[in-house]
């Protein structure tokens, strides 16, 4: 009787993370720097991968791109183990270290004709010149460049091809504000051609412009992760204001107030419900209110509760 091999289906292939892992560990020695995480990246997002100094994201990094080892756990990117499998996953994957290896000696567009020489992605030197803003330093040696467009060669290096995972580490260090504005834009690009982008930054104003997803990683653990709007959701909003003199009592509110003299703040997990009550004291009684401010918590609230450890992994 012989036997039917059934090809696995093209659909659900499609459907598996672009990252899969599963208890992750790395240590050095004694000293453990990635302790056993998890962490999915789906298809086509933009995954933002944060993280106090010496968080462990760096080194996350480079066991998914296959360059670090792992001391534990499992770890799929397209499908393949870094680990075993870096052969085959190169010619799918852009990656953007903090530092390039670049040859001083060579000039910008010889460094684009030698790395067309060495990846199999199919691109054009001079596509790559325009779209990073590289094409009047095209005969310039690497060694002359600045930071800033030393940065933006090896981003052009990371994204030759539109390769199907780009893994960014800091991408935009040293940029000015213009041409990080166009990294961004060179990120949602590489989205919108369905690829999948995975990111570190120290920028939090930047994973919240670009990032589907966010994870913060915090002494080699992932202390949250999810939507923005997700992991926002676990800390409390905010409101304050500067009360008149001679304000009376304040009204009995849900959330954790705070004040000192004329200065009120409010922390609660029910904004629009405390923020209502308050306002609806002051117009009964008169008070005027100034310097109202009310928001509701931010990347940077997330990040410093999981720096100050009031988050748990």
């Amino acid at each position: 009787m012989t036997q039917t091999t059934t090809a696995p289906d093209p659909r659900r292939v499609e459907a598996a993370p672009a990252i899969e892992v599963r208890g992750l560990q790395v240590r050095y020695g004694d000293f453990s720097a990635v302790r056993g995480i998890d962490l999915d990246v789906r298809r086509g997002e933009v995954f933002a991968l944060l993280g106090t100094n010496g968080a462990g994201k760096t080194t996350t990094l480079e066991v998914l791109e296959g360059f670090g080892t792992r001391s534990g756990g499992t770890v799929s990117v397209l499908g393949l183990d870094p680990a075993v499998d870096r052969a085959a996953l190169q010619p799918r994957m852009g990656v953007q270290l903090q530092e390039g290896g670049f040859v001083d000696e060579l000039t910008v567009v010889e460094t684009l004709r030698l790395w067309e020489r060495l990846v199999e992605r199919p691109d054009r030197p001079e596509r790559l010149l325009e779209r990073f803003e590289l094409t009047g330093r095209r005969d310039v040696a690497v060694s002359k460049l600045s930071g800033g467009e030393k940065r933006r060669l090896d981003l052009a290096l990371a994204v030759w091809g539109s390769p199907e995972l780009v893994i960014l580490d800091e991408p935009t260090t040293g940029l000015d504000p213009g041409s990080r504005r166009r990294t961004w834009d060179a990120i949602q690009e590489l989205q919108e051609a369905g690829r999948t982008v995975v990111l570190t930054t120290h920028y939090l104003e930047e994973a919240e412009a670009l990032a589907d997803r966010v994870a913060i990683m915090h002494e080699g653990r992932l202390a949250v992760a999810g939507t923005l709007a997700e992991i926002i959701a676990t800390q409390p909003a905010g409101f304050s204001a500067t009360l008149p003199d001679g304000a009376d009592e304040l009204p009995v509110l849900g959330g954790t107030v705070d004040r000192d003299g004329a200065q009120v703040r409010v922390q609660t997990d029910d904004l629009q419900r405390d923020l209502t009550d308050f306002l609806g004291w002051a117009a009964a009684r008169g008070v005027r209110l100034s310097d109202l401010r009310a928001a509701p918590a931010s990347l940077a609230d997330i990040y410093h509760a999981v720096r100050t450890g009031s988050e748990q992994t």
